[in-house]
């Protein structure tokens, strides 16, 4: 009895190519910066401060901006000295700033500074610090402004 050979088993090769594309992408997101609820003009002298966080999001490496606008009733897209909030006919100065002392107003970059940094896939806090400079000759009332948050990246 004879047994059948076995030939050794045949293989072909080729290449697969494997690939993603990942893209630059950044959120922003905030809360209301809140100077109070209950400020009585005579006992409040001198400036109110009060301070809010923004969280940012960008892919790692992204170089990104973070520009505030002047508000909705400051009087013009680059009157970052003119930033005001408004109760009906009312309106009470307030100032956004990057930094804790408040030397450098928080803007678009024009007549104003803003911030800069890189993204780390993780959330990155930034606090934004306001101050109202004096609530001494203010109407009573809720007083508010919009201001929006651009992030450039």
């Amino acid at each position: 009895m004879s047994l059948p050979t076995m030939s050794a088993p045949s293989s072909a090769s080729g290449s697969l190519e494997v690939g993603a594309t990942i893209v630059v992408a950044c959120t922003v997101s905030g809360s209301t910066l809140n100077f109070g609820t209950a400020i009585d003009p005579l006992q409040s002298n001198g400036a109110i401060d009060a301070s809010t966080n923004l969280s940012v999001t960008c892919t790692r490496t992204t170089p990104y901006s973070v520009a505030l606008s002047a508000g909705a009733h400051a009087g013009g897209l680059n009157a970052f000295g003119s930033r005001a909030m408004k109760s009906g006919t009312h309106t009470l100065a307030y100032q956004l700033y990057l930094d804790a002392a408040r030397s450098q107003v928080w803007g678009n970059g024009t007549n104003s500074s803003v911030y800069t940094g890189t993204g780390t896939g993780s959330i990155q806090q930034l606090t934004i610090y306001g101050r109202l400079p004096s609530v001494a000759q203010a109407a009573p009332g809720d007083y508010s402004d919009t201001v929006t948050v651009t992030i450039t990246y």
